[in-house]
């Protein structure tokens, strides 16, 4: 059996961390109802079977479809030290979105579901709702900052082991105010060990949240930065830009192939591709020629 690399694992990154979350999820889901379960038996209630697997399920399953949601805000908004005092702000006050769309899809997905598993025809419904809501919002909140850690951990984790680059400064004086211009290396710092890049060693550039991801001869890096400013740095170093989440290494593109949609598609030297959109092929091809 072949061995998991990190390489290999990123190029089903996705999958992986879809079936990471579903994971998760599944296991509070047990941890919860086994402890709504002896709960019951411990102080002698009688309850129905279906009652508390239909409380956590849609508790539960609510959380999961929310996930894209808090995917979608954090890349709005991530959380790091030149943020903190936006950010921080930002996502307490979304964690009361959070619960509030969780308590929603919540309540009427147990509505709907004691409507169709009831013995007895009782109904799901709540006499104080502002009560009620304030109990889900201490949960909902402990629930957020969880999913906000582990989401960061496993970030920082990804980082470490597949090497986070930094653009080198040509001077290291302070002497100018503004920012340094870039030397034609980056470093890479991966696993406790410091090494050079050359620039024209990356082969394309991917957006990816608040980072961008270096495509450097079959490995990924990320890189802190923007694709608009890192477009504007590596322009005059041979790179161009083909989609809003793609920028290339014009001396790496082989072949431009075009679509009836008026999109296109670079290919690379070592079967790689890129997806080219019509905004930014006409300068391509002209670069090019």
């Amino acid at each position: 059996m072949t061995a998991m690399t990190i390489d290999k694992y990123l190029e089903q990154r996705r999958a992986w961390e879809t079936l990471v979350v579903l994971g998760i999820v599944l296991i509070g889901f047990a941890a919860s109802l086994g402890e709504a379960w002896m709960e019951h038996a411990r102080v002698g209630e009688t309850f129905e079977p279906y009652v508390p697997i239909v409380l956590e399920t849609t508790s539960h399953l609510a959380i999961l479809v929310l996930f894209p949601l808090f995917f979608w805000f954090d890349g709005r908004f991530p959380i790091h030290i030149g943020t903190l005092k936006t950010a921080l702000p930002a996502h307490l006050a979304f964690s009361v979105v959070f619960s509030l769309a969780h308590v929603t899809l919540m309540y009427w997905a147990r509505v709907a579901s004691f409507r169709i598993l009831a013995p007895d025809g009782s109904v799901y419904h709540w006499e104080n709702w502002l009560g009620q809501w304030l109990y889900e919002y201490t949960k909902d909140a402990r629930t957020y900052l969880v999913i906000v850690a582990l989401v960061y951990l496993y970030r920082f984790i990804l980082r470490r082991m597949q090497g986070e680059a930094g653009f080198v400064a040509e001077s290291d004086s302070d002497d100018d105010a503004g920012e340094q211009p870039v030397s034609d290396r980056f470093l890479v710092k991966k696993l406790g060990r410091e090494f050079l890049v050359r620039m024209h060693d990356i082969d394309w550039i991917e957006s990816c949240g608040n980072y961008v991801n270096l495509h450097v001869g079959g490995k990924v890096y990320p890189l802190r930065d923007t694709m608009t400013n890192i477009n504007e740095r590596l322009v005059p170093h041979g790179f161009q830009r083909v989609h809003r989440s793609a920028i290339v290494n014009l001396d790496r593109v082989s072949e431009i192939v075009a679509f009836d949609t008026g999109d296109g598609q670079a290919r690379l030297r070592g079967d790689m591709t890129v997806p080219v959109s019509r905004r930014f092929k006409k300068e391509l091809r002209e670069r090019l020629g």
